[in-house]
């Protein structure tokens, strides 16, 4: 005779089955972030070798970042309209990853730009559809557990990929060796994706509570939430032209320009677990503490000290492994699964053009004034503080789940 699994002993097949589809996802992610983010440890300096101003670094990271996060919108859209996240996923990946390794025959800057930009578009294209995934699966691990978890996966592979970089460099290879060697991270990210498509092909199974909507839009908590961190964002300074300055004011030999972007990552990988767990426990709060402390990283990491500048990069680090773990699973907890690639998709949208304005703005400013850059950094992350406190209230007053 058969007998049916009881209640209980489903519910836990559920939630095992979720936690491991998140870590197979953040495995992915972090082979991704190995192969572009040990690109990133050194496009800045690779940027000025090949000619490129202060400006033009900082107008390329930050159209980069719109890319990247801009065009969110309509593969968001695409993904809820389609449900088909693991073709979506796929294509951006492959677009993403392999981006990279043709760096290395890059002659000029602007072919090196547009190379930097492809690798953002994938990005673009893949993210709404891997996040809305993870929704679903961080339904049973507890949205801020879930996203930190496969945050701090994600870092793992952006302090490894800096540091492959560094020891490239260290060992006498040339930039372009180190884009040509993060071919095989790609490869094996790309492998593993089709493996998690194989093994989990249905993500929505994992969401099994239903959410109701309320109206026919986004709700307006949802809209305050993206001004505050869309504040945050422009005031956030990308590490290319924190490499940049870097490398301008002689801090140390090129091979600390990729170890101070580990330093960095290494501090984003627990933060987003520690800010995970207290997101779960104490809600969106502990997003407004995180950009206080985050908001003295400019001061730091623009100075003229090779001490000061690691310190920053600590703050830089505790801010993105908020950002990344917090930002992502409140949108969650807003918007119901069958809205959530759009939402998502929008959410980043307005990220990424405030990231691109930011970027751009301060790599003027830094051709101009430090200062100046400094002052725009700090006060801007500042001003998304008495936002967040209103999205607080706002969330507080709802009911748990209802959107």
């Amino acid at each position: 005779m058969h007998i049916s699994p009881a209640p209980s002993d489903a519910a836990s097949d559920l939630k095992r089955n979720a936690f491991r589809f998140v870590v197979l996802l953040g495995i992915v992610s972090l082979c991704a972030d190995m192969t572009y983010e040990g690109a990133r440890s050194i496009t800045g300096p690779f940027l000025q070798t090949l000619g490129a101003s202060a400006m033009a670094v900082g107008v390329v990271a930050g159209f980069g970042e719109l890319l990247g996060y801009g065009l969110r919108i309509a593969s968001g859209y695409l993904t809820d309209r389609t449900q088909r996240y693991w073709t979506i996923a796929f294509t951006g990946y492959a677009v993403n990853l392999l981006a990279v390794p043709l760096l290395a025959l890059a002659g000029r800057w602007e072919v090196a730009a547009l190379l930097m930009m492809f690798e953002r578009l994938g990005k673009a294209i893949r993210a709404p559809a891997r996040d809305a995934m993870l929704s679903h699966a961080t339904r049973q691990t507890g949205r801020g557990m879930g996203f930190g978890l496969h945050e701090a996966l994600d870092q793992i592979g952006a302090v490894a990929g800096p540091l492959i970089v560094t020891l490239i460099l260290w060992s006498g290879g040339s930039y372009r060796m180190g884009f040509a060697l993060l071919l095989f991270p790609a490869i094996l990210a790309l492998g593993l994706l089709t493996r998690a498509a194989i093994l989990y092909p249905h993500s929505r199974e994992f969401e099994t509570k239903k959410i109701t909507l309320e109206g026919k839009g986004f709700p307006r908590v949802y809209w305050m939430y993206l001004g505050a961190v869309a504040c945050i964002a422009a005031g956030y300074a990308d590490f290319p032209l924190i490499g940049y300055h870097f490398k301008k004011m002689g801090l140390g030999a090129d091979q600390w320009i990729a170890v101070a972007y580990a330093v960095g990552n290494a501090v984003d990988a627990p933060a987003a677990i520690v800010f995970g767990r207290l997101y779960d426990k104490k809600g969106l709060s502990v997003l407004i503490w995180a950009a206080m402390l985050s908001a003295a990283f400019a001061p730091l990491a623009f100075s003229g000290s090779f001490a000061l500048l690691m310190a920053g990069m600590v703050l830089w680090g505790i801010g993105m492994g908020a950002q990344e773990s917090v930002m992502r699973a409140a949108i969650g907890e807003m918007v119901p699964p069958e809205r959530r690639g759009a939402a998502y998709g929008i959410f980043n949208t307005g990220y990424g053009v405030a990231w691109f304005v930011g970027s751009a703005a301060m790599g003027g400013l830094y051709d101009w004034s430090v200062t100046a850059l400094i002052v725009f950094s700090v006060v801007l992350q500042l001003a998304a503080v008495p936002v967040l406190v209103a999205v607080c209230r706002q969330a507080a007053a709802r009911p748990k789940d209802m959107v």
